[in-house]
């Protein structure tokens, strides 16, 4: 690292929530000259920028245009960015909106596009242009490892093979059960924190770590669920519940986990951080030592494999008859 001028960072769905947070605790670090806020619709991130500016009393906050739904947008914006970033924080995904399993024109459901596919294409096209110089964040979720306490069932699965992950990727797994929107989450969460473990043995030179911000009040993750699960969330479970239990904290407290996954040295590349066994909230451990599987490497180059079916699918004809 060469000092201030040469650190900038990304952050993906940095409008509203946690992501917001993070742009505003990055900017009070006083480390970065440029924060790039990352949002689907430019008019409400250029309203979040007005207020990051006012809230910090600095001006280096920068909006880009970036839908993750659809992976034209990911291309765009990455070769809008005229020069490296520093540090890159994949904060966007959400429970998939009011359709959560419908079909993306990439061929996978709307809940994994949103989490992990776009950032897929994100990340790995930064590092393709050479566009990334340190790290990046992916944000995981202990839904990955279950939760029994909220009856969020572990996304085990039989065999782990790529086609099964795929069968995550594009809903299949579905086709002969319920659909179950909760553990579609904690699937798609589960492939994401896979798919970065893979991509950190592949490129040692970067510092790519999964992250939870843990269970966090101040988001809008409940906009997504019907009608009566969301007042039930924002009404009882979220300002009295589930605080007594301990398993819910502040905005700053989700988003200070995500600002030190950058910045812990202690923290390795490719491990998936989040609670200890039974709890959302407080001290961080490695996941691994709670769901086994999470450390396979067969299996973390499996759902890579899996996540690459659709990634290569969705590139641009042209680029595939210049390979040709």
């Amino acid at each position: 690292m060469n000092g201030l001028e040469e650190k900038m960072a990304l952050i993906t769905g940095a409008n509203v929530g946690i992501g917001n947070e993070v742009a505003r605790q990055l900017a009070l670090s006083g480390q970065y000259r440029k924060i790039i806020l990352a949002c689907r619709n430019v008019e409400k991130a250029e309203t979040a920028k007005r207020a990051l500016e006012e809230s910090t009393g600095k001006s280096i906050f920068q909006v880009l245009q970036l839908d993750l739904t659809k992976l034209d947008s990911v291309r765009t914006a990455i070769a809008t960015l005229s020069e490296p970033i520093h540090d890159l924080v994949m904060n966007a995904g959400g429970a998939g909106g009011k359709t959560p399993f419908a079909l993306t024109d990439d061929g996978v459901t709307a809940i994994f596009a949103s989490n992990v596919l776009g950032h897929v294409a994100l990340l790995e096209g930064l590092i393709k242009a050479n566009k990334l110089k340190r790290a990046a964040v992916f944000s995981g979720s202990e839904a990955a490892r279950g939760v029994p306490k909220l009856g969020m069932k572990r996304p085990a699965l039989v065999t782990s093979s790529a086609d099964e992950f795929a069968s995550l990727c594009d809903g299949t797994y579905f086709n002969h059960r319920k659909a179950d929107s909760t553990l579609a989450y904690g699937q798609v969460k589960y492939v994401g924190a896979m798919w970065m473990a893979a991509l950190a043995r592949r490129t040692p030179y970067l510092k790519l770590i999964t992250m939870s911000p843990g269970n966090t009040r101040g988001t809008e993750v409940s906009r997504d669920f019907a009608l009566p699960m969301r007042l039930l969330l924002t009404t009882v479970l979220m300002p009295l519940v589930l605080p007594r239990l301990g398993l819910v904290h502040n905005v700053s407290d989700g988003a200070k986990r995500l600002v030190n996954a950058l910045s812990d040295n202690a923290l390795r590349s490719g491990v998936f951080y989040a609670s200890e066994a039974n709890t959302l909230t407080g001290p961080i451990v490695d996941q691994s030592g709670i769901f086994r599987d999470l450390s396979n490497q067969a299996y973390q180059d499996n759902a890579y494999e899996a996540v690459h079916r659709f990634l290569e699918l969705s590139r641009p004809r042209t680029s595939l008859q210049n390979e040709a």
